[in-house]
């Protein structure tokens, strides 16, 4: 495993802004980690760069522990912070340029390539980007760091969506390549779309995890009932996941669907709607309508 945590915690206080969080990321894996403001999301990912200090568990990256090793780990990591800030008075090249030679294999001509991939005119003074061109810039400097962990926090903010696809696309090729992607985003569709798994955090506890291949497995069927309904045989019903609201019928399963339909096809139905799960409604049943991202 390239990252692991152990009972990870953060207390100011009273207050618990990460509580006993474990798990681990494989090499080579992209990893998203979802949930709103103040669920925890960058406290954890201060804590993984040696930023701060955990009042209690640990955390290692590439076996090296992030509080008291905390150098040796930054050497291992590309970190793209979601309040990205730049040298102002510098031009986007020379910005480029300055982080090709404060860290070991930079490339300057990586990173002006990335920063081409992404629309952007690196001959402009920091001062007078737009907030989107500066987040481009800060994309740049990270994707072109030839580093094994690549932390990426909402690395679409700011950004429109044909660029946003641009983005996606370079984290797909940053796996390609080997590197391992920590993607924190309240964009669920992008880290249903580019991520292998997905932990979702509430509160300041990692309360989910999962694998989105799995979740593509994953369906929900909606009925209207014209008769009564009787109990799925016992074939089916460890499989099946059923809610019955008056006259509404809706059955979650991740099993195949056929002997399912066979099953529901002699049933009194009608309005029959099948749909795939999707992030989305798992996320939903961890976080509140009124706090969902887009």
């Amino acid at each position: 495993m390239l990252v692991e945590t152990d009972s990870l915690s953060k207390r100011y206080g009273a207050f618990v802004a990460l509580q006993s969080c474990s798990f681990s990321i494989s090499a080579g894996e992209v990893f998203g980690l979802l949930g709103p403001n103040g669920a925890g999301k960058t406290t954890l990912l201060r804590l993984l760069l040696g930023f701060l200090r955990p009042s209690s568990g640990s955390a290692q990256i590439g076996g090296w522990d992030c509080q008291r090793q905390s150098l040796a780990v930054r050497k291992l990591v590309a970190y793209l912070p979601g309040d990205v800030r730049l040298f102002r008075s510098m031009r986007g090249t020379d910005v480029l340029q300055f982080f090709s030679e404060v860290r070991r294999g930079g490339s300057y001509g990586k990173a002006a390539a990335i920063a081409e991939e992404l629309k952007l005119d690196i001959s402009v003074r920091v001062s007078r980007m737009s907030t989107g061109m500066r987040q481009k810039l800060a994309l740049a400097a990270a994707f072109a760091a030839d580093t094994p962990l690549l932390i990426l926090d909402e690395p679409t903010a700011n950004l429109d969506p044909s660029v946003r696809k641009t983005v996606l696309r370079l984290v797909e090729d940053a796996r390609k390549h080997g590197r391992t992607i920590l993607f924190s985003s309240h964009v669920l569709a992008e880290a249903e779309e580019v991520c292998d798994r997905v932990g979702i955090m509430r509160h300041g506890e990692l309360v989910h995890m999962q694998d989105i291949l799995e979740l593509r497995r994953g369906h929900r069927i909606g009925a209207r009932l014209t008769g009564p309904f009787p109990d799925p045989p016992g074939a089916l019903r460890s499989q099946l996941a059923l809610q019955l609201d008056n006259d509404r019928l809706t059955v979650e399963t991740y099993s195949p669907l056929g002997p399912i339909l066979d099953w529901l096809a002699g049933l009194p139905l009608e309005e029959i709607r099948v749909e795939p799960i999707g992030l989305r409604s798992l996320y939903e049943r961890f976080h509140s309508a009124e706090s969902l991202p887009t």
